[in-house]
């Protein structure tokens, strides 16, 4: 089987740690030759966001361990109840993202529309959160779930984000 040539992407998660996988997949791909779409929608819609402020959240995430004094340091969810810790461990993952050099949410989603990646921002969303068009970034469309699923049914390969 040789390699797919369309790919779609459901974003469904608008925190700075979900945002990294959909948007590396997209410009990976792109960068391979496959036809790429994000459907982006719920509480992904907000990546597409002119001004983003992403955050993380320990809480439900009992994986997340941030490199910290040469060690690896679990941050348990008991913490997350805490007042200021999950804009304490925003501040760290931006840290480390800077320190290792790894591409921002706004320079990958810049690397996106250059690589003609299709965005579509989902109008139900639009409507429910009552975001505006002018709140987007440039480029993406305005789209539903049929809009998707025409897109899905023509791509090799579909993900959900």
């Amino acid at each position: 089987m040789g390699n797919a040539k369309r790919m779609s992407i459901i974003v469904t998660k608008g925190t700075l740690d979900w945002a990294y996988p959909p948007f590396i997949l997209a410009t990976t791909a792109a960068a391979m030759g496959l036809e790429v779409t994000m459907f982006f929608t719920f509480y992904g819609l907000a990546l597409l966001k002119k001004d983003l402020d992403l955050e993380i959240t320990t809480l439900g995430n009992p994986a997340m361990k941030m490199p910290i004094a040469g060690m690896q340091m679990a941050m348990p969810n008991i913490v997350s109840m805490l007042p200021g810790v999950g804009s304490a461990a925003t501040a760290m993952m931006k840290n480390l993202i800077k320190r290792k050099g790894v591409a921002s949410i706004e320079e990958l989603r810049t690397l996106a529309i250059e690589a003609d990646v299709t965005m579509i921002a989902c109008q139900m969303t639009m409507d429910l959160f009552e975001f505006k068009r002018e709140d987007l970034i440039e480029g993406p469309v305005l789209g539903g779930a049929a809009t998707y699923i025409e897109t899905a049914t023509q791509s090799e390969i579909n993900l959900y984000i």
